[in-house]
């Protein structure tokens, strides 16, 4: 935690944010959170979980002097490693090559992971601090997904500094469409099997599909 941070909230509630909840009303409620030390600073079972399930995030970073930049990352389900209880790590594929993460990380460390989970509507917000490996092709070797068609090209590791939940209010229900091909085929397998018992009481020969 920063010098000039009392508790790992402050990582985003900054004394202008305080001010603005102060002002509409919300301060009491995060003020609550404080006293209790603020946000989450270690990898507990519940995020451990989330980040087996997760198959996409959004990774923020920013130049030095402050521009946003928001970058999608994808992969196999668990494709976001734990190092340890205050490190995640993933490896990073080869895309466009614009690069433009890493020379934002390259200047400025602070970055936000932001994590969706579509069907349960549930999200996960994670700040910290990462920075990009691109000389440890061990390590590199074991983040890589068993059997992903992508080429990794370089580590970027992440050091939690606070993670907190989102209640589900405004977050649209979608499913992955690998869960909807699988659930649809166990229906339509169901539907054969009832329409074989059906036509055996009938004593009729199934029809072929």
């Amino acid at each position: 935690m920063s010098d000039t941070q009392t508790y790992s909230s402050d990582v985003a509630f900054t004394p202008a944010v305080k001010a603005i909840q102060a002002r509409k009303g919300s301060r009491d409620a995060y003020a609550h959170v404080e006293s209790r030390g603020g946000w989450r600073t270690e990898i507990d079972e519940d995020l451990a979980a989330f980040l087996a399930d997760a198959s996409s995030m959004y990774f923020a970073t920013a130049t030095a002097d402050g521009q946003p930049y928001i970058q999608h990352r994808g992969g196999p389900k668990g494709f976001i490693k734990i190092l340890d209880k205050n490190t995640l790590a993933f490896a990073d594929y080869s895309g466009n090559r614009q690069y433009i993460t890493q020379g934002n990380l390259s200047e400025n460390p602070k970055a936000n992971i932001f994590l969706m989970d579509y069907a349960h509507r549930r999200r996960i917000k994670i700040w910290g601090e990462a920075r990009v490996v691109d000389d440890d092709p061990a390590l590199l070797n074991s983040l890589m997904p068993q059997g992903y068609k992508a080429r990794p090209e370089q580590v970027i590791l992440f050091k939690i500094s606070g993670w907190d939940t989102n209640c589900p209010q405004h977050i649209p229900q979608k499913f992955d469409a690998a869960d909807v091909a699988a659930a649809l085929a166990s229906r339509d397998a169901r539907i054969a099997e009832l329409e074989a018992e059906l036509a055996a009481l009938k004593g009729k020969p199934t029809s072929a599909h």
